[in-house]
């Protein structure tokens, strides 16, 4: 945020060339100015375009008038606190909309995904040996053995394999030929409730809902509201 204050008032002393010209009517330089008429041109473009890359689209009047009044030396309608201030806020309302309607897109990109995770997690439910969890997450375990069970506090020691509804295997450490070991907290929700319930060497099987895993935003070859299956066999607990 810091740089984006630093950004304006770059932009209020980089103008002043600008109504320099404006004023003498012509592109030559005008006394005081730094920067000629087209370096100017060039410098508005530079910054208007790093704003437009942030969604940052000012009232141009608004913006026009803070130029003159900074520029001329007079009063002014804000400090320069509140001034950042009201920049920080309106900077913040206009990432949010931008994460909202993110978001928005995609649901409705993920609409098609999300009603078949539903459907098939319904279909699955009904299977023999699958259990429920109060979160929604499915399980059936294919391997139980009575050892220490971690805590979300825990790093484990796991081999697992990864696959979407509809076969596609995203990620295998069986491929990859070796384990991983990972915080149990830092994982998706899914993860972090489903390996709890197993004990050391136990081997489970999770069907994981968007909402445990990796919801709207999708990750990396898993698409926005993907329901996932794991196999997920827990080798050890590291602390």
């Amino acid at each position: 945020m810091k740089y984006k204050f630093l950004l304006i008032l770059v932009v209020l002393f980089a103008v002043q060339g600008f109504w320099s010209c404006k004023k003498s009517g012509s592109g030559s330089p005008s006394e005081g100015e730094n920067f000629d008429y087209d370096a100017s041109y060039a410098l508005g473009m530079n910054i208007g375009a790093s704003l437009g890359y942030d969604g940052i689209i000012p009232n141009i009047d608004g913006l026009i008038q803070g130029i003159k009044d900074q520029l001329s030396g007079g009063e002014t309608k804000f400090g320069e606190e509140e001034a950042r201030t009201i920049i920080q806020e309106a900077y913040t309302a206009v990432m949010e909309k931008q994460e909202a309607d993110y978001y928005a897109m995609m649901e409705e990109l993920g609409a098609e995904s999300k009603q078949e995770g539903i459907e098939f997690l319904a279909e699955n439910s009904m299977k023999p040996g699958v259990m429920i969890t109060a979160s929604g997450l499915q399980y059936e375990i294919i391997n139980e053995v009575n050892g220490p069970k971690p805590t979300a506090d825990n790093t484990v020691r796991v081999h697992y394999e990864g696959r979407l509804i509809d076969g596609t295997v995203f990620d295998s450490s069986y491929d990859r030929g070796f384990p991983v070991e990972f915080p149990l907290g830092r994982v998706i929700p899914g993860w972090t409730e489903g390996v709890q319930m197993m004990g050391v060497g136990s081997k489970y099987k999770f069907y994981i809902p968007s909402e445990l895993g990796y919801g709207p935003g999708g990750q990396g070859d898993i698409p926005p509201f993907a329901t996932l299956i794991f196999e997920v066999e827990l080798l050890d607990i590291i602390n």
